[in-house]
């Protein structure tokens, strides 16, 4: 099914979910069409993609769906082929990492609606995979620091850290996580993009450790790290985003992903993720990160309370 046929069986969908946030308490329980199926649910397995993938989980359940929950399951990889196999149904993917990392390509598209119209109709047409709507906000990778090292070796963009790693190799010490370490789109590519002379055996370690790691140098493994713009910590921890001033990284917002099979036959599920992703800007999913990883509730909890106060349950 193409991505307009789709959009036009979501509008009929769409009336269906008016009842979403009608103050009544019902929410999303009112959905017709989704009592008894069987669906599976996927995620990456940092704090926006299980929170994200619970929202799924809880809100299907609540429109009677029979759910399997696959969330915090493994990296972009291992989901993808999950999602091809049918092993799962549906996860929240990034439009630029499927453009570059899944579909390997190298050209930039800046603008935001042609790259999602650009990976929707292509992963459709070769991977029977359906798009729904992106979120307004993006949540891409980059590089940061504490300001007492930028000050220090006088950083303050990417190109900066690449002239620092040509002249003083041991100050412009990195943080990354395995997956970034691998990607397209991740460190090989921005070592390469900025002329970057950083060791290629970097401190490989935890996303979540790299944050604290980062925020204690010089006193730590590494004086840079590989952050995800919408993660709370860094501003709970001072921390400064390099700017990417060449625009080495893509667009990246999540929208989910869904086996055309049960995009057709259950297109309420589509529509419903687009009304909770629509409901998030780029604070709200900073905030939502921030309670989970530095407030240390769980996941589950986080996307339950953030469904309730929308009305969506």
């Amino acid at each position: 099914m193409t991505r307009i046929k789709l959009m036009a069986i979501g509008a009929a969908a769409l009336l269906v979910l008016t009842a979403c946030g009608d103050g009544d308490g019902d929410g999303a329980t009112e959905l017709e069409g989704l009592d008894g199926a069987e669906v599976t649910v996927g995620s990456k397995q940092f704090s926006e993609q299980i929170i994200l993938g619970q929202m799924m989980v809880i809100a299907l359940e609540e429109a009677g769906a029979q759910v399997t929950d696959q969330t915090n399951l493994a990296g972009t990889a291992v989901l993808r082929e999950s999602l091809a196999s049918g092993e799962i149904d549906m996860y929240w993917e990034y439009t630029g990492t499927a453009w570059a990392d899944i579909f390997g390509e190298e050209e930039v598209i800046g603008d935001p609606d042609e790259l999602l119209a650009t990976v929707a109709e292509r992963d459709e047409e070769e991977n029977g995979i359906v798009w729904g709507e992106r979120a307004e906000f993006q949540n891409t990778y980059a590089i940061a620091s504490n300001q007492a090292i930028l000050d220090e070796f006088g950083v303050e963009t990417l190109s900066d850290l690449a002239g620092l790693s040509q002249t003083n190799q041991e100050a412009a010490t990195l943080c990354i996580a395995e997956e970034f370490a691998t990607r397209a789109d991740g460190f090989l590519g921005m070592q390469e993009h900025y002329g970057m002379d950083i060791p290629t055996d970097q401190q490989l370690m935890d996303e979540g450790i790299i944050y604290s790691e980062t925020a204690e140098a010089p006193d730590s493994s590494c004086n840079f790290g590989m952050v995800f713009s919408t993660d709370g910590r860094i501003g709970a921890l001072d921390l400064v985003v390099l700017e990417d001033d060449q625009t080495f990284f893509p667009e990246y917002n999540p929208a989910i992903t869904v086996r055309a099979e049960i995009a057709e036959e259950y297109p309420e599920v589509v529509e419903l993720a687009n009304d909770i992703i629509g409901r998030i800007d780029f604070d709200t999913m900073r905030e939502l990160n921030l309670r989970a990883d530095e407030e240390g509730i769980p996941h589950d909890e986080v996307a339950r309370d953030f469904l309730e106060e929308e009305g969506i349950i």
